[in-house]
């Protein structure tokens, strides 16, 4: 096909371009985003008396959301990334405290923790019993 343009020819040409080729290809990293916490809640400003059963598998909440202080009710599954709960099992029938706070230095157990300013200041969740 031939067009003329300003008195000069021009031949029109169709052609595809083709992006050179880079090796190695490089893509991206799939990124994962989340809103769900990596902090815990705060269940309770204080500890839980519990009775635990020698032999028997415990699971303490770390994530605070458990609806069956101190212990798990799965709820982490989807209210927090990458909490999971404490599992431990006894070695004798025992009366203990279990943390309330989730900021124990000393999982599951109870230890002070919970008289720091920023727990008693804190709101509590509403999908605990306190």
């Amino acid at each position: 096909m031939n067009t003329i343009i300003s008195g000069r020819v021009r031949k029109l040409v169709s052609a595809t371009l083709i992006q050179p080729w880079i090796w190695p290809i490089i893509t991206a990293p799939k990124v994962q985003l989340s809103t769900l916490s990596t902090e815990p809640v705060i269940a309770s400003k204080k500890p839980f008396k519990v009775e635990l059963v020698c032999g028997k598998r415990h699971s303490w909440c770390t994530c605070g959301h458990s609806k069956k202080q101190p212990f798990c009710d799965g709820t982490h599954k989807t209210k927090t990334q990458g909490l999971m709960p404490q599992c431990f099992i006894p070695e004798k029938d025992s009366k203990t405290w279990l943390c309330g706070c989730k900021y124990t230095a000393n999982p599951p157990y109870w230890d002070s923790t919970h008289k720091q300013e920023f727990i008693q200041s804190a709101l509590l969740s509403e999908n605990t019993d306190s």
